[in-house]
């Protein structure tokens, strides 16, 4: 567990002592600054309560003792110091100011110069007040500043406020400057203060006398006046008046400045402000023209504040853009202004005439073409944005196309641009990197442009070939020579190779995402397709392309996205021929000869990296046969052990995946097989592996026995991690997607064995099934257990996905389809709950049918269902709806329990399995029908095998659809997960926890969150934690071990059975806490289940800077017996943004023992 800052205070003061009793005066300094970071760190924490005391054995009020111990010996070295000692002191507290105040306006948190948390703030004011009696004017001044950073308890001080008042008047410019900082620090805080310094400033403008630095300083000190509304309202119309009595620029840009910030703390005062802005914008001064409008750029872009905005600033802005002597500085200012004006604010525009839109855009074009990157950058991006919300808008005034620039227009005008840019450079090795940074956003605009209109994927591709062809030109017949054939690559040496490969790396980037959007919502047509070939074909021609570039462009034009995309969506169901069609049409085969061609030459020619993305990305869009040989061939490559380990893991994983395919391949196409023992097939070896099984789907054991051998190389895999990762924490996501993975095969054997046999194959008519189930009984709980299997794995999918940090979009859709995936096959195996007259009732539970558990079991899995498709398919949803006795409306209640992160978006993962979902909720539909139709006599029989039908069918379907693996599986990184560690907060001894059996035990609990990385931008708004423990999990006590350490954390959290059910424990409890606006308080933080012998408890934290929290809980073990227990726990936090994030447990839960009550 890390200290606290209170933890280390004793030892900081001690060494600051040290310090500066030394005769070194380096080292005093050097101490003294580094103290300064020490009180920045501790200010960003909370003061330490109680109970967060106890943790650390400290007595309560001792933090507080040594941080005024190291406030008073700062102070007192300022006070004896010399002038370099005093400077490095106010730069300490000057710098723990300026961070306090950003730390507070954001947290909340009082910093450790707040008046609540100095108590010796008297020994501390009169110490720097001697310096300001005794000192020089250098020493006064900087008296003053520290009065201002300890403004929050030196405001109450009566003498120091005279002094600060006094100071003002001084004739000495360096102490007037210091005390108005002072003054502007104290008018932040006290109202009747603030009036008197504003009147001593409105003296001090007018005293022309005064010097102008004083003056300037003092017209600063208004945006300070932020107390109270009184306070801010009267600065800002007295700043309004004496900028209106004043002809000095230097002092109306110091006002205008200063009433800028002042209106923007204060969003009643905006308007007017925005008005005084628009005055000066009009005016001949060029300088006062450049901070107006650099004042409303803070306002509309900066702050993002939207005020009302009239005809009159929007004209006054566009005559600025049109002057020839504007600055480029103030032209790309006008330009962001008028881009957030126009495209946020639109609807509160006025009626403007369309002809002044149409002269903004000639306006804005012409800027793109600057030679100022930053001016160009800002034209294009607003270009982008009119073309794209102006040209399909309506209801908003705009809705003629005609003024509106063209999308295609816009298109044209970035390549040009991008050709622009590198027209001046006579060769490729002169190209410099701000032109390739230009480039990448120009590049990124476009995709933002195609993602916002799928139709612009064909104009911008086409755009990119002609972007090619001036490459090729810009190098002359250098790159050209001979035209060389499809396999032969020109060879660039030197700086040439590096600046064509950046350049291809960038387009290649570019035109990969592209396709993905547009895949991503099913935009990807043939056309697209044939033009992506055509520029693959074109790159290559001309020797400026390398083999894993070609092999990314094929392995994303998958024939199964390809064909998908140009199906006739509107079928409401589709059979499983049909499926089978449209997931291996016949030109796949000749699809994988190609990127296995590309992929052997990138092996010959040892471009091994090369080699090992281009099977990264084949194993991502699901081609196993390709992946599987070029991780083997890479296996034999490499030197080092783990890395041996994970290349082979790989090759298990994608064998595995492999050999499925082929079999489901070997099944559907029956001249598949004499195309693989072609002498040009690279998969010709493996055939003999799956051809024996190669003869029917399900009704073979060859199916099934291909599925086990698939889960045991899996699991095999998951074994070879382990091995190299002694942690448990670096392969956290690899092992536990596999080991999900070999889960879902096992249960689909589980299914098969069921539903799958022959026996059943030619039964059509319910009479002699039901005759058939009299000899041989169909297991019909066993096949509603696997229906609750397949929802709980479903649930460990969400659980994944919400428990690393960082995952890109493609790999939390792919995670969320496989989830979505597990729910339909749990719906449909869960047939029998939706019929409820069924005869074989009995046969599935151990439980009286009239009880509300069968109820509340179909409820669940139904809410399940249609909780998943709330923001993708509402229509099956409401069809899952009539399966419900309650209605479609009783399911809804379900559809809150969704934080952000966890919403399913449609996706090209996802659309595959909505396919077969509709086919299975039609199905279950008519089934339902024809049950209401027929006699109680016939249910079973008839509910029974078109239920196993469906189920098949289902399954069938399922298996068909391309396994991708997500691009996070190949990130290897340590899990981001949390440690607990608790202690009893009535026992003086911290190794263990004990109670007297019938009481409760009081916990006090430190949260720490592991293996966050310092670059990663999550901000946590709070931590949560569940505790729970049960009377079964006694144990025999370990002796001389501390709790938190008592047992080594498991390697396989996702093995603990009760995980998925403590999250979603935790998860309605946080769900709960956030509709409430203070989470602290509670209606149950815990529960008590004494049938079941369990006992949960939750606890809330709020995080600091690092990643911990602390909090205290209740655990109600009275109805223990005496013995040692395992507190198992879990926990999660949620962001600023409101997303919910699952926390992975490092270590193991505490231990508590039960002991006997002593005899009195």
């Amino acid at each position: 567990m890390e200290k606290i800052s209170a933890a280390c205070a004793m030892e900081w003061s001690i060494q600051l002592e040290k310090a500066l009793r030394s005769k070194n005066r380096a080292r005093a300094i050097e101490a003294i600054l580094e103290t300064g970071s020490r009180l920045k760190q501790w200010s960003q924490e909370p003061e330490a309560k109680q109970a967060v005391c106890s943790m650390f054995s400290l007595v309560p009020g001792e933090d507080r003792l040594f941080a005024n111990t190291i406030l008073l010996r700062l102070a007192d070295a300022f006070r004896i110091g010399d002038r370099e000692i005093r400077k490095s002191i106010v730069m300490v507290f000057l710098s723990n100011h300026r961070h306090c105040r950003r730390n507070e306006l954001k947290k909340g948190i009082k910093g450790i110069l707040s008046k609540g948390r100095v108590q010796n703030h008297v020994q501390l004011l009169s110490r720097v007040k001697a310096v300001f009696e005794t000192g020089d004017v250098e020493s006064r001044a900087l008296a003053l500043i520290l009065f201002g950073c300890w403004a929050d308890f030196a405001k109450d001080s009566a003498e120091i406020r005279y002094l600060v008042l006094s100071s003002m008047v001084s004739s000495s410019v360096l102490e007037v400057k210091a005390s108005l900082f002072a003054a502007g620090c104290f008018c932040e805080l006290v109202d009747d203060f603030a009036f008197v310094v504003l009147e001593m400033l409105v003296n001090m403008m007018s005293m022309l006398a005064k010097a102008e630095t004083m003056r300037l300083s003092g017209a600063r000190v208004f945006a300070n006046m932020t107390c109270s509304h009184s306070v801010a309202a009267k600065a800002f119309k007295t700043g309004l008046q004496l900028v209106s009595d004043s002809s000095e620029e230097k002092f109306i840009v110091a006002f205008m400045v200063s009433l800028t910030k002042l209106a923007c703390k204060s969003t009643t005062l905006i308007s007017e402000q925005v008005d005084l802005l628009l005055l000066y914008l009009k005016k001949k001064s060029w300088k006062l023209r450049a901070i107006a409008l650099k004042c409303l750029h803070f306002i509309f872009v900066k702050q993002k504040l939207l005020p009302p905005v009239s005809e009159c600033l929007i004209k006054t802005l566009f005559s600025t853009l049109e002057e020839c002597e504007i600055s480029p500085g103030m032209q790309c200012q006008a330009l962001q202004v008028l881009h957030k004006i126009i495209l946020f604010k639109l609807h509160d525009v006025p009626s403007l005439n369309m002809l002044d839109i149409t002269q903004l855009l000639a306006i804005v074009e012409i800027v793109s073409q600057s030679t100022i990157i930053s001016n160009s950058l800002s034209a294009f991006s607003f270009l982008a944005d009119m073309s794209s919300k102006l040209w399909e808008s309506t209801g908003t005034g705009y809705n003629d196309r005609s003024f509106s620039p063209q999308p295609s227009k816009v298109i044209s005008l970035i390549i040009e641009r991008i050709i622009s840019v590198l027209k001046p450079f006579h060769s490729l090795c002169e190209i410099n990197s701000t032109v390739f940074q230009e480039v990448k956003v120009l590049l990124k605009l476009l995709l933002k442009m195609v993602g916002e209109n799928p139709d612009l994927g064909v104009l911008v591709l086409d755009k990119i070939v002609s972007f090619i062809d001036y490459i090729v030109d810009l190098n002359g017949n250098e790159a050209a020579t001979g035209q060389t054939g499809m396999d032969e690559i020109v060879k660039f040496e030197g700086e040439k190779r590096k600046v064509i490969s950046k350049i291809l790396y960038y387009i290649n980037r570019f035109v990969v995402a592209c396709l993905q959007n547009l895949n991503d919502v099913a935009s990807i047509t043939v056309n697209i397709s044939n033009k992506v070939k055509f520029l693959v074909d074109h790159l290559h021609q001309h020797g400026l392309f390398d083999f894993y570039i070609h092999t990314t462009y094929i392995s994303v034009l998958n024939p199964h996205i390809v064909s998908h995309s140009t199906v006739n969506e509107n079928k409401e169901t589709i059979s499983v021929d049909e499926i089978s069609a449209l997931s291996f049409p016949s030109y796949l085969l000749e699809h994988e000869f190609v990127i296995h061609e590309h992929a052997k030459k990138m092996l010959i020619e040892g471009d091994y990296w090369p080699a090992y993305k281009a099977g990264i990305h084949a194993a991502t869009e699901g081609a196993w046969l390709i992946a599987t040989f070029i991780f083997e061939q890479l296996v034999n490559k490499v030197k080092s052990d783990s890395y041996y380990s994970w290349l082979k893991s790989l090759v298990l994983f994608s064998h595995s995946e492999g050999k499925i395919r082929l079999f489901l391949l070997t099944n559907q196409q029956p001249n598949f097989v004499d195309n693989l023992k072609l002498e040009k097939s690279p998969f010709k070896d493996n055939i003999g592996e799956v051809h024996h099984g190669a003869v029917g789907i399900t009704n073979e054991p060859g199916y099934i026995e291909v599925l086990l051998e698939a889960q045991g190389s899996l699991c095999s895999s998951v074994e070879l991690l382990e091995k190299i990762d002694i942690s448990g924490k670096e392969f956290c996501f690899q092992r536990w997607f596999l080991a999900l993975r070999a889960k879902v095969l096992r249960t689909i054997v589980e299914v098969l064995k069921i539903s799958g046999t022959s026996k059943w194959e030619n039964v059509d008519n319910d009479g002699d099934f039901e005759k058939r189930m009299l000899i041989e009984p169909i297991p019909l709980q066993k096949i509603t257990q696997i229906s609750f299997q397949l929802k709980m794995i479903a649930k460990e999918f969400d659980l994944m996905s919400a428990s690393f940090f960082g995952m890109d979009g493609d790999t939390s859709n792919i995670i969320a389809a496989l989830a979505l995936t597990c729910s339909v096959l749990a719906f449909t195996s869960g047939f029998p709950f939706f019929f409820p007259s069924l005869l074989a009732y009995e046969t599935l539970s151990n439980f009286n049918p009239e009880n509300s558990q069968w109820n509340f079991s179909c409820s669940m899995l139904l809410q399940h269902m249609v909780g998943r498709l709330s923001h993708i398919d509402n229509e099956t949803g409401m069809k899952i709806g009539l399966l419900f006795e309650g209605g479609a409306g009783d399911l809804q209640k379900c559809l809150h329990l969704h934080f952000r992160n966890q919403i399913l978006s449609c996706g090209h993962e996802v659309r595959d399995v909505l396919s077969v979902l509709k086919y299975a909720v039609s199905g279950m539909v008519c089934l339902r029908n024809e049950v209401n139709k027929r006699q109680n006599e016939e249910i079973v029989s008839h509910v029974t095998r078109k239920g196993l039908q469906l189920l098949l069918e289902v399954v069938v379907q399922w298996i068909n659809i391309p396994f991708q693996v997500p691009s996070h599986f190949f990130k290897i990184r340590p899990c981001i997960g949390s440690e607990l560690f608790a202690f009893d907060a009535d026992a003086k001894n911290s190794n263990e926890i004990t109670v007297i059996q019938g009481s409760t035990i009081s916990l006090n609990l430190c949260l720490q969150l592991r293996n966050m990385p310092s670059e990663f931008p999550l901000r946590l708004s709070r931590m949560y934690c569940i505790l729970c423990c049960r009377v079964s999990s006694f144990q025999k006590p370990r002796q001389n071990e501390r709790h938190w350490e008592t047992v080594q954390w498991n390697s396989r959290p996702w093995e603990n059975e009760d995980m998925v059910e403590m999250n979603e424990n935790l998860f309605c409890y946080v769900t709960e806490c956030t509709k409430k606006a203070n989470p602290r308080k509670r209606s149950k933080d815990n529960n008590v289940n004494k049938d079941c012998g369990i006992v949960h408890s939750y606890a809330c934290f709020e995080p600091n800077v690092k990643g911990q929290g602390f909090s205290s809980c209740l655990l109600d073990v009275s109805h223990f017996p005496v013995g040692c227990y395992t507190i198992k726990w879990y926990s999660c936090c949620v962001d600023r943004q409101g997303s919910y994030w699952s926390l992975l447990p490092l270590n193991s839960g505490p231990e508590f023992i039960v002991q006997q009550s002593p005899v009195s």
